[in-house]
């Protein structure tokens, strides 16, 4: 299982895998659209997938391999 999370961290959105911080300094939705695309070429090589994204208030969605929920 790969993760990947886009997260506000000291006032910019920092884009993480597996918890571990891999580019700091973006829009929220370039973080977003990076972390799309590198989950989706880890699911072309066979992994599976969860993407966790923050919301401007807060909240967390979740998507994983294909699927989306709300968390909290």
């Amino acid at each position: 299982m790969v993760q990947y999370a886009v997260a506000q961290k000291d006032a910019e959105w920092t884009l993480f895998r597996d918890g571990a911080p891999i580019r700091r300094g973006l829009s929220r939705s370039a973080a977003i659209e990076l972390a799309e695309m590198l989950a989706f070429r880890a699911e072309a090589a066979g992994d599976e997938v969860e993407i966790l994204i923050q919301g401007y208030t807060g909240e967390v969605t979740e998507r994983r391999s294909g699927r989306r929920r709300e968390t909290e």
